[in-house]
């Protein structure tokens, strides 16, 4: 089914890795290639199905871990010259170890540049901040998250023409649900009973309130709930401070 919007993917494969990695709390060192290939085409078909913009990087990383793949299942032998018998996953390890160092220190200075940006020359201080709402949430946890509430959806229901809702009418829902609340739980903006149908869309909405800055999406700790915050209510409380 076409949905009527195309949303560019903000993170990239090395992301999904190692979301991966983390999420099951796998070895780095000895990534079970065969269970992340069939778990990463996993999310590709779910991107698929949401009308997202996929990369190049992320079918020639698909492309990488079935080749990989391909020659785990192969036997060695001992004739075989020692550059044949190294390890295939090595090159995919080496590849993550360096980008989760990359990633690591890009974390180290946002933090930094947020503690700026949070300091005011007046004893006080606004209620809240960006900081107070706990780590960043990625793309790919966002998605997990999403998967589970399509699994709760009813299977077999019909998708009825009227509910055909737009991505601007599902902003407005959200935003309704914000109004004079400080957050709201990333399950709490999916309706009961709602279709497939429906239910992708208003994650669609969701996707591009965070792309054009309108929401943060924070949790206290990793893998912990889900919440959505208003970017503009942050903005008001510091505004109002500072005068």
């Amino acid at each position: 089914m076409e949905y009527g919007v195309k949303l560019e993917i903000f993170e990239g494969p090395m992301d999904l890795l190692l979301h991966l990695i983390q999420k099951d709390d796998l070895d780095i060192y000895d990534i079970p290639i065969s269970k992340i290939t069939s778990e990463y085409l996993a999310y590709l078909n779910l991107m698929k199905e949401m009308n997202l913009e996929i990369a190049g990087d992320f079918l020639i990383m698909a492309a990488t871990l079935m080749r990989i793949k391909s020659k785990m299942l192969l036997p060695q032998h001992e004739n075989e010259d020692e550059e044949e018998l190294n390890d295939p996953r090595d090159e995919i390890t080496k590849r993550l170890l360096e980008y989760k160092k990359f990633k690591e220190a890009s974390k180290v200075l946002k933090n930094n540049l947020e503690k700026q940006k949070d300091v005011f020359f007046r004893k006080t201080q606004p209620e809240f901040t960006a900081e107070d709402f706990g780590v960043d949430v990625s793309l790919f946890d966002l998605m997990d998250a999403f998967r589970k509430v399509l699994e709760k959806a009813k299977k077999g229901s019909k998708e009825i023409i009227k509910e055909e809702f737009t991505i601007e009418e599902k902003i407005r829902i959200i935003f309704s649900l914000l109004e004079g609340k400080k957050f709201v739980s990333f399950y709490s903006i999916f309706l009961k009973d709602e279709s497939r149908y429906s239910i992708i869309i208003t994650f669609l909405a969701l996707l591009e309130l965070i792309k054009i800055g309108q929401i943060y999406v924070r949790q206290n700790e990793t893998f912990s709930e889900i919440r959505i915050y208003r970017r503009t209510q942050i903005n008001a409380d510091s505004n109002a401070d500072k005068r």
